[in-house]
C-alpha cells in the first residue's frame, strides 16, 4: 500500500511540470503565426493644438483614401516647459515674471501600410510649426 502512494506521488509532479507557466509561454510562441505585421508609427508634435488636430485629421483622410487601417490618433501627455525670469536686472528681486510653453503630441499607428500610402504620406504638406517622426515598428 505505501508502494501505491509513493507511485501517485510521483505521477503528480511530472504533470504538474507540464503545466508551468515556462511551458506554457512555450506553446504560445510555437503557435504564433509566423507572419509578421508592419506598422508605421506616426508621432505628431505641434506647439498650438488646433494646427496639430488640422495636421493629424490630414494624416487620417489620406491614410482612408488608400483603405489603410489607421489606429489613432492617441493624445500624448502634453510636454509643460516653464520658465521664470526676473523682471529688473538688479534690486527688484520680487518682481519676476514666468513664462511657459506647451509641446503637444498624438500618435498615429498604420497597420500594414502600402507602398502608395507610404509616397501619399511623405507628398503630404503640412503647416509650418507641425513636427512629425516617422517609424516602421
Amino acid at each position: 500500500m505505501a508502494t501505491a502512494t509513493a507511485a501517485k506521488s510521483k505521477a503528480k509532479p511530472a504533470a504538474k511540470a507540464a503545466a508551468t507557466p515556462r511551458a506554457k509561454r512555450a506553446a504560445k510562441k510555437a503557435a504564433a503565426p509566423a507572419a509578421t505585421e508592419h506598422k508605421l508609427r506616426i508621432r505628431i508634435r505641434a506647439y498650438e493644438h488646433k494646427i496639430l488636430d488640422l495636421s493629424v485629421k490630414q494624416i487620417m483622410d489620406t491614410a482612408a483614401r488608400f483603405d489603410a487601417i489607421v489606429v489613432g490618433p492617441v493624445p500624448l501627455p502634453t510636454e509643460i516647459k516653464r520658465w521664470t525670469v526676473n523682471r529688473s536686472t538688479f534690486v527688484h528681486k520680487d518682481a519676476r515674471e514666468q513664462f511657459e510653453m506647451r509641446i503637444h503630441k498624438r500618435l498615429v499607428d498604420i497597420m500594414n501600410p502600402s507602398p502608395k500610402v507610404i509616397e501619399a504620406l511623405t507628398n503630404l504638406n503640412l503647416p509650418s510649426g507641425v513636427t512629425i517622426d516617422v517609424k516602421m515598428v
